[in-house]
C-alpha cells in the first residue's frame, strides 16, 4: 500500500541473503562509485569492500584484491549490481574459511541452519513454533494450518499472507489490534497481504517491538532470520509482561528491607527478572550471583537450586549435586515439566547458554510459580496513578514508543528514569535534527559525576532552543531531579517539532507557508468535506471526536476501500465509542501509519494525541500524492513517523 517497494533483485535466491535495509545500502555504494566514474569494475571493487560489513574488521584492501584475483582475472571487467552482490558474498565466504576457527563453525552449523550472511538457530525457531502452536492452536482461522511442523518451513509459510504475526501480537498484548480490520478471506491479493504486513508491523512498534530494519518487503519474501527476529521479540514481550510492580506488586517483596519503589520502577523487565531470581537463589543458599541468562546458567546448577526452592514437591535436591551439566539439565527439565511448564529449551539448550530460550524458561517459572508472598499485593501509594497521573502514564508510554522507534542505541523502558542523564534526549535531538549535537561535549553513560549529567542535560535545554522550542526558564538540572511535567512538555514539543518537520519535507511550503497545527485541521476538515461526509471538527479538542467516527470519515476519504462501514457504530455510549476508537487506530496502521495512541485517547480527546493523529493521517495522504511542490516521497530521510 503505502509501502516502499524496496530494491529488487532478478535472482531471487541472490536476494534472499540479504535484508531490504542491506540491498539498500549496497546498492547506495554500487551507484554512488558508478556515477563517480561512469562504471564499476573489480578494479574499483577493493576499496569499496574493504569498508563493508563483515570485510572491514576481517580483511584488509590488499587481502580483498587477492581473494578477487581468483575469482576475477580480469581487473577491468565491469560488473553490474548482482555481481557486485554476489563477489560481496564469496569475498565473506573467503574471509571466513581465512581467518575462521572451522572447529568452531562446525560445531555452530550443528544448531543452525546459516546462508551465507544470516544464521537461523534451529532450537529457536522449534520453540517458537511450539509457543504459536500452543496460543493459537484454537484460532478460528489459524487452526486450519496448526500445528505447524518445526523441522519444516511452515512457520516461514504462514507468516506470508501477514495474519499470523497480527494474531501473534494480540497474544502478547491482548486488544493491541482490532482483528476486525485483519485481511482473513481464503486467498489473499498482494494489496491485501501487504496490508496485513503494513499492520502488522506498526502495531509490533506500538507494543514497544524494534523494527527498524524491517519492511513489508522483508515480510512479503520471507526473510527467516527476520521473521524469528520479530517473532522472538513479540514472545518475549508477552513473557514479561507481568515483570513490573503494576502487574506483580508483590515484586515489592525482592527489595528486602530498602523497599526502594522507584529502583524498581527504573529495571527492564529482564532485570527484574534477574533479580527475583537471585533473590530467590539468595535466600536457598546459592553461593553465586546470575547476571545473564547464558553463561551463568549454562550448567543447570542455578536452575536446580531454584526450582528446589520454588516447588520442593516436584524436586529432588540431589539434582544441585550432580556433576554432569547435560545430566543436570535433564533432571531440572524433568522437575520443570511437573509444573506444567510449556517445553521452551532442552537441555542442549542450557548447556548451550542459549540467551533467549533460557530467558523464556526463567520467564515461565516466574508466572508458574513465584513464590513471593500473596499478602503484599498492593502498590506504594506514591507510584498508584491516580486522575492526572492515568494520563501521564498513557503519555509517558506514546513518547517513550516514540523514542524506540528511532532505534537510537540506548533501549527506553522507564522514561522519566533514563533521560535523566540526558544521553537519550540528545540522540532523540540527533535523530529529529541531524548535526544539532556536539557529540564532543557529551558524556555517554554510565555517568558517575553528577554535573556530566547536568552538562548533557544544559546541551539539551541548548538544542531545544535552537529548534525554537519553548523552554523559558528550563534548565538541565531539572531533567536531572526528574521533573515528569518538564519531561512530558518538552517531549511534547519535540514530536510536534519533528511531526511539522516531517510534513514540511513534503510539501515546504503549504499556501505561502510552513505548515502549522491550523494548517492540518483546515486539511482534514477538507478532506472529509470533498469525501461527501458532513463531519467537521471545531478543534483538536473537539469533545465530539471521542465517537471516533471523524477520524473514520478522514481514513475512509484519504483511502476509500479502508473502513468497513458496517463495523462502525453510532458512538453513542462508552462502550461503541471505544470499538470506533479501537478499529480506527487499526485501520490507521493499516494503511501505513506509525502511532502510539490508545483508545482512551480518542475517547477522552487527548488534544496532544489528536493532533498526531490526524498530522500521521495528513503525512501518509501527502506521501501518496507525492508530497505536492516537494522531493519525490523516495528521497526523503528514512526517519520514524509520527
Amino acid at each position: 500500500m503505502s509501502g516502499f517497494v524496496g530494491v529488487v533483485v532478478s535472482d531471487a535466491s541472490l536476494q534472499s541473503q540479504f535484508t531490504q535495509m542491506e540491498l539498500r545500502d549496497l546498492n547506495s555504494k554500487f551507484l554512488s562509485t558508478k556515477r563517480e566514474r561512469g562504471h564499476v569494475t573489480i578494479k574499483e571493487l577493493p576499496p569499496m569492500m574493504e569498508k563493508l560489513k563483515g570485510l572491514n574488521d576481517m580483511v584488509t584492501e590488499q587481502t580483498i584484491a587477492e581473494m578477487l584475483a581468483e575469482s576475477y582475472p580480469d581487473t577491468g571487467l565491469e560488473i553490474d549490481f548482482e555481481s557486485f552482490l554476489r563477489a560481496y558474498l564469496d569475498l565473506r565466504s573467503k574471509a571466513r574459511q581465512r581467518i575462521g576457527n572451522l572447529k568452531t563453525a562446525v560445531s555452530f552449523l550443528k544448531a543452525s541452519t546459516t546462508t551465507n550472511l544470516h544464521t537461523i538457530n534451529e532450537a529457536e525457531k522449534a520453540s517458537y513454533v511450539a509457543h504459536i502452536n500452543n496460543y493459537l492452536g484454537e484460532d478460528p482461522f489459524l487452526k486450519k494450518y496448526l500445528p505447524l511442523n518445526p523441522a519444516t518451513n511452515d512457520l516461514f509459510n504462514l507468516v506470508l499472507d501477514g495474519v499470523l504475526l497480527c494474531k501473534l501480537i494480540n497474544v502478547a498484548v491482548p486488544g493491541t489490534i482490532d482483528e476486525r480490520a485483519i485481511n482473513t478471506k481464503g486467498v489473499l491479493n498482494p494489496w491485501e497481504r501487504n496490508e496485513n504486513h503494513t499492520l502488522g508491523l506498526n502495531s509490533a512498534k506500538a507494543i514497544g517491538c524494534t523494527v527498524v530494519n524491517i519492511g513489508t518487503q522483508d515480510l512479503v519474501e520471507g526473510r527467516p532470520h527476520l521473521i524469528l527476529g520479530l517473532i522472538s521479540q513479540i514472545i518475549k514481550i508477552q513473557l514479561l509482561a507481568d515483570l513490573n510492580l503494576k502487574k506483580t506488586p508483590q515484586l515489592m517483596e525482592i527489595m528486602g528491607d530498602s523497599k526502594d519503589a522507584e529502583e524498581l520502577l527504573t529495571l527492564a523487565p529482564e532485570k527484574m527478572l534477574l533479580k527475583w531470581m537471585n533473590f530467590h537463589l539468595k535466600k536457598a543458599g546459592y553461593g553465586k550471583t546470575v547476571t545473564n541468562f547464558s553463561s551463568d546458567v549454562k550448567d543447570g546448577e542455578a536452575y536446580a537450586y531454584l526450582l528446589n526452592a520454588l516447588a520442593p514437591e516436584h524436586c529432588d535436591s540431589s539434582t544441585k549435586n550432580i556433576e554432569d551439566p547435560n545430566e543436570r539439565a535433564k533432571r531440572v527439565l524433568e522437575q520443570a515439566e511437573k509444573l506444567d511448564l510449556k517445553k521452551f529449551l532442552s537441555a542442549d539448550d542450557i548447556v548451550e547458554g542459549s540467551p533467549n530460550l533460557n530467558l523464556a524458561f526463567v520467564a515461565q517459572i516466574f508466572h508458574h510459580r513465584n513464590g513471593l508472598s500473596t499478602d503484599n499485593n498492593q502498590l506504594p501509594a506514591q507510584i498508584t496513578p491516580d486522575g492526572d497521573d492515568i494520563q501521564d502514564t498513557r503519555e509517558e508510554r506514546a513518547f517513550r514508543l516514540w523514542i524506540n522507534n528511532f532505534g537510537i542505541a540506548t533501549f527506553v523502558n522507564n522514561l522519566f528514569e533514563d533521560v535523566r542523564d540526558g544521553w537519550v534526549l540528545l540522540e532523540v535531538l540527533d535523530k529529529v535534527s541531524p548535526g544539532s549535537v556536539n557529540w564532543k561535549q557529551a558524556t555517554k553513560p554510565p555517568i558517575k559525576l553528577p554535573f556530566r549529567k547536568v552538562e548533557n542535560c544544559n546541551q539539551v535545554v541548548e538544542v531545544g532552543k535552537q529548534l525554537k522550542l519553548s523552554l523559558v526558564n528550563v534548565a538541565g538540572n531539572d531533567i536531572v531531579q526528574g521533573n515528569k511535567k518538564l519531561i512530558i512538555a518538552f517531549l511534547w514539543q519535540l514530536m510536534r517539532f519533528n511531526m511539522l518537520q516531517l510534513l514540511n519535507n513534503l510539501r515546504f511550503h503549504y499556501q505561502g507557508k510552513e505548515i502549522s497545527d491550523s494548517d492540518i485541521l483546515n486539511w482534514a476538515n477538507n478532506k472529509v468535506k470533498e469525501s461527501g461526509r458532513s463531519s467537521q471538527m471545531e478543534s483538536f479538542k473537539d469533545k465530539n471526536l471521542a465517537t471516533g467516527i471523524f477520524f473514520l470519515e478522514l481514513l475512509s476519504a484519504v483511502q476509500p476501500r479502508m473502513v468497513s462501514w458496517n463495523l462502525v457504530t453510532k458512538g453513542e455510549n462508552d462502550e461503541e465509542k471505544k470499538s470506533n476508537a479501537t478499529y480506527m487506530i487499526s485501520i490507521a496502521r493499516k494503511l501505513g501509519c506509525s502511532v502510539f495512541l490508545l483508545p482512551e485517547d480518542i475517547m477522552e480527546v487527548n488534544q496532544k494525541m489528536i493532533l498526531t493523529l490526524t498530522a500521521s493521517i495528513m503525512y501518509w495522504s501527502l506521501k501518496q500524492a507525492g508530497g505536492g511542490n516537494s522531493k519525490p516521497a523516495e528521497s526523503l530521510p528514512e526517519v520514524p513517523e509520527l
